[in-house]
This record gives structure tokens, C-alpha cells and sequence, in this order.
């Protein structure tokens, strides 16, 4: 997955909280509805090689999905680079051969996107993690600190040290509250629990994510959680008998002994639907992008491997319920920064313009949040 910068995530959340706001106090109605002009012809934009082990192959395994659910063929353009003299190209080349839908995968096409979207009017847009969208445009994202709560209490359930580690990318809002939820999902299960978060600084270097990964379990973690992509961080974990915690696909075959589960991506049960309504006309983008919860199962969770506890899989289970069910969120007040200041007092929720302006590590997580990039 790919971010050029937390302030654009920062941006997106103010308008996306704002703007929905406004529109329910106002009445507002939405903008003209889209109107396929003939076949679908669909094409999916990938900035990396497709096989990448999570981000892009999650959403590869998507693409598949949406071929069989909707009897089409779709056709793929891999290492297309985050800029705009490159993937207007790629869009060029479709639509001139009749391509009427475009699906970018990449928070680094938001700005570029928006432009092909612009200038042409006649083909719908949707773009993975984006922050850009329009009257042919949505971008779209899951609510992942649902899930990454509930990873959090199994690794809370199962570590007897009470500390655990994850792996991040870089410092950005969509990575920050995984972080956050993790940790305070393990010490729903453990009091006191503490997480060791690290940024690499990369969305994929499996040496470095291994040598990270040795690193926190030299500091005493025992159970291990990856934000990215490599396959090591688990790896480091099995060799030292440990438990794991997988990302964007399922990753038991690299931790069989000792993984929990996976966090996964499962982006056509939301393009699926989206792209129904596409094709059959009439459709209207979300005003702010569309940001899908866990009920949607868009994120979701494998089954828990039996090193979880039966009694833990079932109070995860009635949490999960309640998530679902909207009666209780991961950062439900109070939630007190890693400084000690209160972010969310007792009683409320952080909404989801503080969601993605989210800039800090709460109380319990050990490491620094470096600056985030300009």
C-alpha cells in the first residue's frame, strides 16, 4: 500500500467527517447519478508487481472474485508508477481501447486519478486507499483498526510476557490507528499490556522486516503482528517458537505452529456490489469516498488457530458483535495518548475526522512516533 504523506490522510478524514455531517444536518442531495455508456470493460492499475505477498495480491485475489461473480474478464496493468505522466498513460491505453471502468489500487494515484477522471467523464473511477473523488470517482478504504482491535485481545489472550510488537510502514494516519487499536485490543485481555511499534520505513523489505521483527523479540515480545506485506516478521517468530499475527492475506503457512490469525482483505465484497451498480446505472459516488467496516467483512479476520483459548475466541466474538453492531468502537473513550494527555474523554468516540488525523501512539505502546512526511 502506498502514501505519499499523512497531511493528505488528514485532509480526506476532515472532509469526509465534515462533509457527511453536513450533508445529513442539510438535507443535501447527491450529485447526478453515473451512467455506464455501454459493456463493461474493466481494467485494475497496480503501482507494484501484483504478486507482492499482500497488499496488491490481496487485492489481485479480489479481482479474481469480481471476474467470477460478474462473468466479465478484467484486464491488469502491474508496476505503474505513483505519478501522473505514467498512469495517465496506462488510463490513455484503456480507454482508447474501450475500457469504461478504471479501478486504481493506490493511495499514491489519488491526485492522478482525479485528473483521468476529469477528463474522462464517459468512464468510472474507483481507486483503493485514495483521497480524491468525484462525480465518475470513489475512492475507498476499510475500517482496519476494527479488525487489528481484535487481533490485539488474541495477542493479549495468549502473551505471558504482556508485551507484543508490530511492524508499521511509515507514520500515517491508516497505519497509526492499526498500531493504536492493536494495543489497545491486547489490553482489553492483558492490563497493562504493552506493544512495541517500529516503522521501517518501507512497505516491503523482508530483511529488514525480519532483523525488526528479531529485535522486538529480543526486547521481550511474544507475539509478533506485521503491517506489511514480507512474510520474515513471521518467520523470525516461528524460529523462536513465538506467536504471529498476519496481514492483507493469509499468512499461515509462514508461522503454522504459532500464528494467531491474519488480518485479511477481502476488497470484492466491496467492489463486487460497487461495480453491480456501476454497470446496471444510476450510480452515485460517495461524496467522501466510501470507509467500509468490518460488518462488511471488506477487512475481516481468518478463524483463530487453536493457540488461542476457546474462552478468548468467545469474548472476541461478542466483541466483534458489538462492533458490528455498532455499540462499542476500538477507541471508545477514554483513550489517553503515550504522553498522558487525553485524546478521547470517557464516554465518547473518536470520530472519523480524528481518525485520520490520527498522529500519535496511545498510552502503552513503546516507541517513538516519528514526524510524519511532508
Amino acid at each position: 500500500m502506498s502514501f505519499f504523506n499523512a497531511a493528505r490522510a488528514g485532509l480526506r478524514g476532515t472532509a469526509l467527517a465534515l462533509g457527511l455531517g453536513l450533508a445529513v444536518l442539510a438535507g443535501a442531495q447527491p450529485a447526478d447519478a453515473f451512467d455506464l455508456k455501454g459493456p463493461p470493460k474493466i481494467a485494475f492499475i497496480y503501482a507494484a508487481a501484483i504478486k507482492d505477498g499482500g497488499w496488491n495480491e490481496a487485492m489481485d485475489a479480489a479481482r479474481v472474485k469480481v471476474e467470477e461473480a460478474l462473468g466479465v474478464k478484467i484486464a491488469t496493468s502491474e508496476s505503474i508508477a505513483e505519478e501522473s505522466t505514467a498512469f495517465k498513460a496506462a488510463v490513455d491505453l484503456y480507454v482508447k481501447r474501450g475500457y469504461n471502468i478504471i479501478v486504481g489500487t493506490s493511495y499514491g494515484y489519488s491526485d492522478p486519478i482525479l485528473e483521468a477522471a476529469k477528463a474522462y467523464p464517459d468512464v468510472a473511477f474507483l481507486n483503493a486507499s485514495g483521497t480524491t473523488n468525484g462525480a465518475n470517482l470513489e475512492s475507498f478504504y476499510a475500517r482496519t483498526y476494527e479488525a487489528w482491535y481484535l487481533a490485539g485481545m488474541a495477542a493479549g489472550a495468549v502473551s505471558t510476557s504482556g508485551k507484543v510488537g508490530m511492524l508499521a510502514g511509515f507514520p500515517v494516519s491508516v497505519v497509526n490507528w492499526d498500531v493504536n487499536a492493536f494495543t489497545r485490543g491486547a489490553q482489553a485481555m492483558k492490563p497493562g499490556a504493552e506493544s512495541i511499534a517500529i516503522f521501517t520505513n518501507s512497505w516491503w523489505d523482508p530483511v529488514k522486516e525480519g532483523q525488526t521483527s528479531e529485535a522486538m523479540l529480543d526486547q521481550g515480545a511474544d507475539v509478533i503482528a506485521t503491517n506489511l506485506s514480507a512474510a520474515s516478521a513471521l518467520n523470525a517468530a516461528e524460529k523462536k517458537g513465538k506467536y504471529a499475527i498476519g496481514y492483507q492475506i493469509d499468512m499461515t503457512a509462514y508461522a503454522p505452529k504459532g500464528i494467531l490469525t491474519s488480518v485479511v482483505f477481502r476488497w470484492e465484497n466491496y467492489l463486487t456490489p460497487t461495480l453491480k451498480k456501476i454497470i446496471a446505472g444510476g450510480w452515485t459516488p460517495e461524496e467522501y469516498g466510501a470507509f467500509v467496516g468490518i460488518n462488511t467483512k471488506t477487512v475481516d479476520l481468518l478463524p483463530f488457530t487453536a493457540n488461542v483459548p476457546a474462552e478468548a475466541q468467545a469474548r472476541i466474538a461478542e466483541t466483534r458483535a458489538a462492533i458490528e453492531a455498532g455499540t462499542f468502537s476500538p477507541f471508545a473513550g477514554p483513550v489517553v495518548k503515550q504522553d498522558g494527555t487525553e485524546a478521547v474523554p470517557a464516554g465518547a468516540v473518536m470520530d472519523d475526522e480524528k481518525l485520520w488525523a490520527l498522529d500519535y501512539f496511545v498510552k502503552g505502546v513503546i516507541g517513538t512516533m516519528p514526524a510524519a512526511s511532508k
